[in-house]
């Protein structure tokens, strides 16, 4: 049976990132269903139709397009990931540092505490802006 199935899997794209996401947010839908059935009816039918779509991508002869959705769907993910990775280090620095945007190229600028007004020079476009911190 297993040979049968590598054999049918041949020449599929197979199960990627983005396939995986598809079949967790399936899982969520369908437990959010289970719980409010009566105020979302249609919560089974999305979950039905994304796990439709995640068996057709899984399938697929067209390796090529499946590849370049999984590479948009990792970019977004790791642009995410490094956007919230930022949020967090500025977050555990609030105590000891400022941060303002340049007003001309809205760089982030982190400046220390306690400083009173301050000029702060841009280390991109070396523009100076008066701020307190």
């Amino acid at each position: 049976m297993r040979e049968k199935f590598r054999r049918f899997m041949t020449g599929r794209y197979g199960v990627d990132q983005l396939s995986r996401a598809y079949l967790m947010i399936v899982l969520v839908l369908l437990v959010i269903a289970l719980f409010f059935r009566r105020a979302v009816p249609v919560l089974d039918l999305v979950a039905l139709l994304l796990l439709g779509y995640t068996y057709y991508r899984i399938f697929s002869r067209d390796i090529s397009k499946m590849y370049a959705q999984n590479q948009k769907y990792l970019n977004f993910r790791y642009k995410l990931t490094v956007r919230w990775n930022n949020a967090k280090k500025r977050f555990a620095q609030r105590r000891e540092y400022r941060f303002f945007r340049c007003p001309k190229c809205r760089q982030r600028v982190r400046v220390p505490r306690g400083r009173g007004k301050i000029c702060i020079t841009c280390p991109k476009c070396r523009e100076e802006f008066i701020k307190r911190s």
